[in-house]
C-alpha cells in the first residue's frame, strides 16, 4: 500500500475515532431516552461518513498547506527584519479570515434581527444590513489589531498573562457600562473569530515567528495569539454598542 494512502486511511481512522463520542451520544439519548428510532437513517448514515471523510481532508490541508505556510511567512518575515511589514500583514490576516467568517456573518445577521425586532435600530432591511455589517467590521478590526499586538508581544518577549488579565478586566468592566442588548452579542463575538482558517494560520505565525526569533521559546512564547483574537472582539463590540 502506498505511503500517502496509508497515511490517508490513518487519518479517516482518527477521525472517526474522534467523532464516535458524539454519535455515541446522540444514539444513546435517541434510543434509550427519547425511545424512538432515528428519522432517515439512511440519509444520516451517508451525512456522517462524509464528516468523517471532510474532516480528515481538512486535517491532512491544515499539514500540507496552512500551518507550513504561515511557518513559512514568518520565517520571511523575521529574516527581512521588516517590523513594518510584518505587522501589515499580520493585521491583514487577521482582519481578512475574520470578515468572511460565516459563524460570524451568522451571528451578525441574528443580532441585527434581534435589535431590529426590539427596536434598537430600526426594524427595515437597510438598517439591519447596515447594523451587522458595522458590526462584522467592528470585530475584524478588533482580530486584526488584536493579532498585530499578539505578534508585537513575541517581538518584545512580554508574557502573555498581563495582557490577557489586563484585557478581561477591561470586559468585565465595559460590561457595566455597556447596553445590555450587546453585551450577550460581544460574548459571542469572542467565540466565533476563531475559525477554521484564522486559527492554523495565525496559530502557525505565532509559532513560525517565536522560533525564528533568537532568545524565544516557540512553546512559551508562539501561542497566546487566538486568546487576544478571542478576547478584543468583547472589548470592540461594546464599545461599538456604546456608541451607536
Amino acid at each position: 500500500m502506498p505511503r500517502a494512502l496509508r497515511s490517508f486511511l490513518g487519518l479517516l481512522l482518527g477521525a472517526a475515532r474522534d467523532l464516535a463520542p458524539i454519535v455515541g451520544v446522540i444514539l444513546f439519548f435517541q434510543l434509550v431516552v427519547v425511545q424512538a428510532p432515528l428519522p432517515r437513517p439512511g440519509p444520516i448514515l451517508a451525512g456522517l461518513v462524509l464528516v468523517v471523510l471532510g474532516l480528515a481532508l481538512f486535517i491532512q490541508g491544515l499539514e500540507m498547506g496552512l500551518f507550513p505556510l504561515g511557518e513559512s511567512m514568518a520565517r520571511a518575515f523575521a529574516r527581512r527584519g521588516s517590523l513594518v511589514w510584518l505587522l501589515l500583514f499580520s493585521f491583514a490576516l487577521g482582519f481578512g479570515t475574520t470578515i468572511a467568517e460565516p459563524a460570524l456573518i451568522a451571528v451578525a445577521d441574528e443580532a441585527a434581527k434581534a435589535a431590529g425586532e426590539a427596536q434598537a435600530i430600526a426594524n427595515t432591511p437597510e438598517a439591519r444590513e447596515t447594523y451587522a455589517l458595522g458590526l462584522r467590521y467592528t470585530v475584524a478590526l478588533s482580530v486584526g489589531l488584536a493579532i498585530v499586538l499578539g505578534v508585537f508581544r513575541i517581538l518584545k518577549g512580554w508574557p502573555v498573562q498581563v495582557f490577557i488579565i489586563g484585557g478581561y478586566l477591561i470586559v468585565v468592566c465595559l460590561t457595566f457600562f455597556a447596553p445590555p442588548e450587546v453585551v450577550g452579542v460581544a460574548y459571542d463575538s469572542g467565540g466565533v473569530t476563531t475559525s477554521t482558517i484564522t486559527v492554523p494560520l495565525v496559530t502557525a505565525l505565532g509559532v513560525g515567528l517565536a522560533s525564528s526569533l533568537g532568545g524565544r521559546n516557540p512553546l512559551i512564547d508562539g501561542f497566546g495569539l487566538i486568546a487576544f483574537a478571542s478576547l478584543t472582539p468583547m472589548i470592540f463590540v461594546m464599545v461599538y454598542g456604546m456608541m451607536i
